[in-house]
């Protein structure tokens, strides 16, 4: 099954990004989510080609946010779509069915559509306040992860869901209680002047039986 914790890039320019990266595999990161919004496909492609060949070389799992046709040339593992960026249904012909295709949410309707889209997994969130998104959806809190989700327990929706948005390490034992999947972070483990022990102490919780285990 899929990693339970997901970095997402950080970094204002490719070489940034690049370093970013790096780090987090180095960190013991699988799963590597690779976001450089507002750039030309181009740029994008030319970094995710790039990235591609480092994860492959960390035998991690890659994907490709927004750009499909990106993670398609670039032989990425799938690609996550934000709430505004092109439908599930396109990006999954472009992509084709042996790659995941990921989606955002941030209400109870988006999850049910996300599911219904035929999702591999959702990024619900966010959890806080974060500068890294513009256009930030409604803050969700520890108490809205507890309604969705026991929502979609109630509606047995059984896509893995990760939680995003201004997560930190000390978050992360309540969220695993909801039933959250896994993370998907970014300053949490770009920020972390030890970026092993952060992602060792994520490995601990996350992989830990909780009640709501999914």
């Amino acid at each position: 099954m899929f990693s339970r914790i997901q970095y997402i890039s950080q970094g204002h320019t490719a070489q940034e990004q690049r370093q970013n990266i790096q780090a987090a595999l180095d960190a013991g990161c699988t799963w590597i989510q690779l976001r450089f919004k507002e750039q030309e496909e181009a740029v994008v492609r030319m970094l995710a080609e790039s990235v591609r060949k480092l994860c492959a070389e960390y035998k991690a799992f890659f994907i490709v946010n927004d750009f499909a046709r990106v993670a398609l040339e670039t032989d990425a593992h799938g690609v996550h779509l934000g709430l505004q960026d092109m439908p599930v249904a396109e990006a999954r012909a472009i992509v084709g069915p042996a790659r995941l295709v990921g989606g955002t949410a941030n209400t109870l309707q988006d999850l049910r559509q996300r599911a219904a889209e035929g999702c591999d997994y959702i990024g619900l969130g966010p959890f806080r306040f974060t500068t890294t998104k513009a256009r930030l959806s409604p803050v969700l809190g520890l108490e809205g992860y507890t309604a969705l989700l026991d929502a979609l327990r109630r509606e047995n929706i059984m896509t893995p869901v990760y939680a995003i948005g201004g997560i930190t390490v000390d978050d992360v034992p309540a969220l695993r209680e909801t039933g959250v999947y896994g993370v998907a972070l970014s300053g949490a483990i770009t920020q972390a002047p030890d970026k092993r022990k952060t992602v060792d102490q994520l490995r601990e919780i996350l992989y830990a039986t909780t009640t709501h285990s999914r």
